[in-house]
């Protein structure tokens, strides 16, 4: 089986050569029984990799438990991986497998395994090593076939310095680690993951498959995707569902230029200060008055600025440059701010010292045709 053709059993879709390496790596280790261990940021994927280990190994043909030990409670975190035998505590009713028995000569997907306590990890370290584990209550061991992938968007070596997992147990657990890199550090990756997303949601909801506009997809690419491929998905099928067979355009996703700039202004807060209502009304008053004055002479700079601006002033009628109608020099130093930068609405906003979605405003109040 070739690359390509894994990455499409097991709908892994990227053009990175990260993820192509890492898909590399996997074809080679699958088929052995060693352990694997994930890291990655929430939301990259990493039940996907599993899925694709599990599926191209020898063990294809037996379960996948998928278990998220974050999720489970510390008390019952035990019982759900070991089982318990009837009666053992208050509440067990009768006897139960637990995830390693169920996963019996098949894969246990063991994710966010940074969360699990340090007395389950004991109990992990001795049914990786020996292939057996005594349920809750049981006098007997139970022996398991058993192949572990770990996943965790934590650094585990941290974790063992700081005495928060077991030393021992990250050691054999990371015979083979893979690190999937974040969706913003792999742009190349946007464009098809977004067609992917909206070809499946349209085809499971029988909706006309919609085409994505250069500017709807300029704000996906330029987006830092915090939830990385996860919000990706979600951002996708919300805008298709809200847009039934139109066109995806930059409007339609405006709300994360929007979610972008209120993260930058969250991270620059002002500091407090006791004022009165009245002070504070008329400092943003002089505020306002002072940003509209530097932007009107930003504006006249950057024009003048351009090469052939003697140009357009020849073929006008002599007047002074200040009398000349702000609306039209505001279009042309935007359609200026856009050729020097190559019509890239991020640089261009940067170079007008304006927000990303004032300019995409401004493009469409003055019908401004992109190139």
């Amino acid at each position: 089986m070739t690359r390509e053709e894994f990455k499409s059993k097991f709908e892994i879709i990227s053009r990175s050569k990260e993820i192509n390496d890492i898909v590399d790596i996997i074809m080679q280790v699958s088929k052995s029984d060693i352990s694997i261990l994930l890291y990655g940021e929430s939301g990259v994927g990493k039940e996907v990799f599993a899925k694709s280990i599990h599926g191209f190994s020898n063990r294809a043909d037996k379960p996948l438990i998928s278990v998220n030990c974050g999720a489970i409670p510390e008390g019952l975190l035990e019982s759900e991986l070991f089982g318990h035998k009837k009666g053992s505590f208050t509440g067990a009713i009768e006897s139960r497998k637990g995830y390693f028995e169920l996963a019996d000569g098949g894969t246990l997907f063991l994710d966010e395994i940074a969360e699990t306590p340090l007395t389950t990890q004991v109990k992990l370290l001795r049914v990786i090593e020996y292939k057996e584990f005594m349920k809750i209550g049981a006098e007997n061991v139970t022996k398991v076939d058993v192949r572990i992938i770990a996943a965790t968007n934590k650094d585990l070596q941290k974790e063992v310095s700081a005495k928060k997992f077991r030393e021992d147990l990250y050691f054999r657990l990371k015979a083979v680690t893979l690190q999937i890199p974040p969706l913003r550090d792999r742009k190349i990756d946007i464009e098809p993951l977004a067609l992917h997303f909206i070809h499946n949601y349209c085809k499971n909801s029988n909706l006309p498959i919609p085409k994505l506009s250069n500017d709807a997809l300029e704000i996906l690419m330029n987006y830092p995707w915090p939830g990385n491929i996860r919000e990706l998905k979600n951002t996708i099928e919300s805008v298709v569902a809200l847009n039934p067979g139109k066109t995806l355009t930059a409007e339609n996703f405006i709300h994360l230029v929007e979610e972008e700039e209120n993260n930058l202004e969250r991270r620059n807060l002002p500091v407090f200060t006791r004022k009165l209502p009245e002070d504070v009304d008329r400092e943003i008053l002089y505020r306002a008055l002072f940003e509209i004055k530097k932007d009107i002479i930003e504006l006249k700079d950057l024009i003048l600025k351009q090469n052939d601006y003697q140009n357009y002033i020849d073929n006008r009628q002599p007047r002074d440059f200040d009398t000349l109608n702000i609306t039209e020099l505001e279009k042309s130093a935007i359609i200026k701010a856009l050729e020097k930068t190559h019509w890239n609405k991020r640089k261009a906003a940067k170079l007008l010292n304006i927000s990303e979605r004032t300019l995409y405003r401004k493009i469409k109040d003055y019908e401004i045709k992109i190139q």
